[in-house]
């Protein structure tokens, strides 16, 4: 039950490989347990990334030592999820670090303009009067599954300007923060 990546190189039968080919078991262990939507089993986990459980154990331990995952206590076994606070605060970090304010002011004028497209589209205001209007009898099979991907995008759109917005307002205060650490990382090397 494993992960496929397709891969530009016709080397395999239709130019597919494995991800067991093209990913370490360590890759194939974080991929799996920093992506869990639930709690999930040593055991699952290990199943999923196609991995020997005590690899998968091993690598589950070192993600919550470095505060990645956290174990849940479930009884008589352990369960491990991500930690989505440090998730979060990674995802923001990323964000200030690659991009300038400028670069992500620009994408949440890009992000309003498709969502505008959509209100316009669809006659909606929302993602969720856009998902109420699935079960319109009118609709055929096609308009359905269009805008089911349409909803899909939304939700994902929305969610991305939160995070940037939330990048935004902490811009400034993360920028100050990484000059004064420079400032004293030359400092100290001076």
């Amino acid at each position: 039950m494993g992960y496929e990546v397709r891969l530009m190189a016709d080397d395999h039968i239709g130019g597919v490989q494995s991800w067991t080919e093209t990913m370490s078991a360590r890759e194939r262990i974080r991929s799996v347990a920093l992506t869990l939507s639930e709690p999930r089993s040593t055991n699952w986990i290990s199943e999923q990334a196609e991995t020997a459980w005590s690899t998968t154990n091993q690598e589950l331990d070192d993600l919550v030592d470095r505060g990645q995952l956290r174990q849940v206590d479930a009884g008589e076994s352990t369960l491990y999820q991500p930690d989505y606070t440090q998730l979060l605060f990674d995802e923001l970090r990323r964000l200030v670090e690659e991009h300038t304010r400028e670069e992500l002011q620009a994408e949440l004028t890009t992000i309003a303009e498709e969502v505008e497209d959509w209100q316009e589209a669809y006659d909606v205001e929302t993602w969720e009067e856009l998902e109420q209007s699935l079960a319109d009898d009118t609709l055929s099979s096609s308009d359905i599954r269009e805008r089911r991907d349409v909803v899909q995008d939304w939700q994902a759109t929305e969610e991305d300007r939160r995070l940037i917005r939330h990048a935004l307002e902490l811009y400034s205060d993360i920028e100050a923060t990484r000059e004064r650490m420079l400032d004293a990382a030359d400092r100290a090397t001076s």
